[in-house]
């Protein structure tokens, strides 16, 4: 199944308000990405269609395991490149949004070398 970065992105943010929530419903999205309310709904139900989330009769929002997959995927690479952001100087905030819009399009073979090149950084350091 092929992925569009605002499935993913719609994906990694029900991750991190379950991380700091427990629990996630739609107006929850809203406010965190700034989308109406119809979009969200649109979205919800494309997510919910193709088994990537679920949600209860309270509203509440979960991730289906395939769902949970791609967040951390996501939400990996994005921990990732703002930490590489950071350390080349960039202020945080700024590097957190930077990280937002590269994440989708890195390749695997680049991410994995900037995660060795974080890992190097780090020992030399100790």
């Amino acid at each position: 199944m092929v992925i569009h970065e605002s499935a993913e992105d719609y994906l990694e943010s029900i991750l991190i308000l379950q991380e700091q929530c427990g629990q996630v419903r739609s107006i929850d999205i809203v406010n965190r990405l700034g989308f109406s309310k119809p979009s969200v709904s649109i979205a919800m139900k494309k997510l919910r269609e193709n088994g990537l989330i679920s949600i209860a009769g309270n509203r509440n929002i979960t991730l289906s395991r395939s769902g949970m997959e791609i967040a951390r995927r996501v939400y990996g690479r994005h921990k990732l490149l703002t930490e590489l952001f950071v350390r080349l100087g960039v202020e945080p905030e700024q590097a957190a949004a930077d990280a937002c819009r590269v994440e989708h399009d890195l390749s695997q073979e680049t991410m994995d070398r900037i995660r060795e090149f974080l890992s190097r950084q780090q020992s030399e350091t100790l």
